[in-house]
């Protein structure tokens, strides 16, 4: 009896989390004595800002609690999870394939779903669900949109230009890190995620969780950027509604954009095609049974199993590094210029159209949809109360999602 209660307590989580400390001290291994309480501190922090702020919980919190999970000291939640399995060369085949055969023998429940992210299968599907959510009909209407959602992608190419002089000056960047890294500008997590696993997987951690992060931010990043590049007159701007779209132009739409960025961007038709095969499902309305799937069933589950395995890969090895510290500077850096790049094109549009064009819109060409425009409609809506720019700020919003997908297209071919 004396020996099965001494057998209990050493297998409790307290005598594991004190063993394993004392292992880790004992071979001065001091980043993860040090690094693992600090891992846990961040995942609470994670947890308080999508619990008690709700920044973007559906996904900050399955990535806290992963992060919170895989940090616990304990012999029971290593095994659930073994990021090495998916970086390390000595657990590769070849250097950079994945051994499968040891995944399936000797992963855990988390490695398991990881694969869906590692073979770049969660962020199409969750695209899937996007697509059938998203109107294009604003952007439709008014193809000058697609402009204003290009020249918010700035951000993407000015941090990857200064990821590789941050690599050059001994960072550790190469250019497959800094391609990873530049994509935080716009403001699209599933496209970050999907460049990053195959670009730079040891980064994917930080950058996901930068990417999501800075997207719950929205609200508060982009406002000062916005007064910075206008004037009140120009926030007052009242658009004209937009012309109405027909059944069909909602329908050829998403045919025509899968046609043209798959010719000109090989690397971007999983992103684009499933995004506009779930609008086409939405415009059509034939399919409306597998319509509700996408939006909801199947967008719910995937979000649940990308965001719990990307935080249970933010472990203190891989996420307490100076490395780490560069790429949240730096996907701060790309968000900023990518709002800025937006509002630039924005102004022009406003002076060239003679204050037809409020320029807050092009601050909604990130990829952040529908965060983005609700923030230019309440900035504007501020300066002027009768005005109301959602609709008009949508078609930027829709145009940044493409547009990021296809700047990750860019990238895959020419580094993968």
């Amino acid at each position: 009896m004396l020996e099965s209660i001494i057998n209990f307590l050493s297998n409790t989580g307290f005598a594991q989390m004190i063993r394993q400390m004392g292992e880790m001290a004992a071979a001065g291994n001091w980043l993860q004595v040090i690094g693992t309480p600090l891992m846990l501190v961040v995942a609470c922090i994670l947890l308080y800002l999508a619990i008690v702020k709700k920044f973007e919980p559906l996904l900050l919190l399955p990535i806290a609690f992963g992060m919170f999970l895989t940090n616990l000291p304990m012999e029971f939640t290593q095994r659930l999870m073994h990021p090495q399995f998916f970086i390390d060369e000595q657990y590769l085949i070849n250097g950079h394939d994945l051994d499968m055969q040891l995944i399936a023998s000797q992963g855990g429940l988390l490695d398991l779903l990881y694969l869906g992210v590692k073979l770049g299968i969660y962020p199409p599907l969750i695209f899937l669900g996007i697509g059938y959510m998203t109107d294009f009909g604003p952007l439709i209407a008014n193809p000058k949109s697609l402009l204003l959602g290009a020249a918010a992608q700035f951000g993407v190419f000015a941090a990857f230009f200064m990821a590789l002089l941050l690599g050059a000056a001994g960072l550790g960047f190469d250019v497959k890190d800094a391609a990873s890294i530049g994509i935080i500008g716009g403001a699209d997590g599933p496209t970050a995620i999907f460049v990053t696993k195959t670009l730079a997987p040891a980064l994917l951690p930080a950058i996901a969780i930068a990417a999501y992060s800075y997207m719950a931010l929205i609200p508060v990043i982009q406002p000062p950027i916005m007064k910075l590049m206008t004037t009140k007159k120009m926030r007052s701007t009242v658009m004209e509604q937009l012309r109405p779209v027909s059944k069909t132009e909602k329908i050829l739409f998403p045919i025509i954009v899968t046609l043209v960025v798959g010719l000109i961007v090989p690397d971007a038709i999983s992103l684009i095609g499933c995004l506009m095969l779930g609008n086409l499902a939405k415009e059509s309305g034939v399919i409306e049974r597998l319509g509700k799937t996408m939006q909801n069933e199947l967008m719910n589950i995937v979000t649940i199993f990308l965001g719990i395995t990307v935080g249970a890969t933010a472990t203190a090895e891989q996420f307490l590094t100076p490395q780490t510290l560069g790429i949240i500077g730096l996907g701060l850096i790309a968000f900023c210029f990518s709002t800025f790049g937006g509002l630039v094109l924005g102004d022009i549009m406003y002076f060239a159209t003679g204050g037809k064009v409020n320029p807050l819109i092009g601050s909604a060409g990130v990829s952040a949809v529908p965060m983005a425009a609700r923030v230019s409609q309440q900035v504007g809506q501020k300066e002027n109360p009768s005005n109301f720019l959602l609709m008009h700020a949508m078609g930027p919003n829709v145009a940044g999602v493409i547009g990021s997908a296809v700047a990750a297209g860019v990238f895959l071919a020419m580094f993968k």
